[in-house]
């Protein structure tokens, strides 16, 4: 598979949580596809313990066991490290109550399952270079 102009200009660090086993594989696979650095977290806890400001950012599940996504984010948020990354919610949850509640948490963008590459390479894309000094 070729990887799209924005990989060629650039390889991103990206902390992706998931529960599922086999969406984190799904989403190393893309994200290694596209020139990406990807370290994978099973839940809110692992990320926590995994972060750290060497990454460019975090795409996060809501629903997971232990800690979930809402979690991370408003921890990230509150915390000390890197507390300004730049986060993507990725999930099964369309609701706009839902959406509104990952955005006050501090979420930078939000995607809903099932999504296409297209969508997901686009959007990490955009809030890489929004955030970028």
């Amino acid at each position: 598979m070729e990887r799209s102009a924005a990989a060629e200009e650039e390889t991103v660090r990206i902390l992706a949580v998931d529960d599922s086993v086999s969406m984190r594989h799904m989403l190393a696979m893309i994200l290694a596809d596209e020139g990406h650095d990807v370290v994978i977290a099973s839940d809110g806890a692992d990320a926590l313990n995994r972060l750290d400001c060497a990454f460019d950012l975090i795409i996060t599940d809501i629903n997971m066991a232990g800690m979930d996504g809402l979690e991370l984010v408003r921890r990230i948020r509150a915390g000390d490290v890197c507390p300004y990354l730049p986060i993507i919610i990725l999930t099964t949850e369309g609701g706009a109550d839902k959406k509104r509640e990952g955005l006050r948490a501090g979420a930078t963008a939000w995607i809903t399952k099932p999504f296409s590459r297209d969508l997901l390479i686009g959007t990490i894309a955009k809030v890489v270079h929004r955030d970028a000094h």
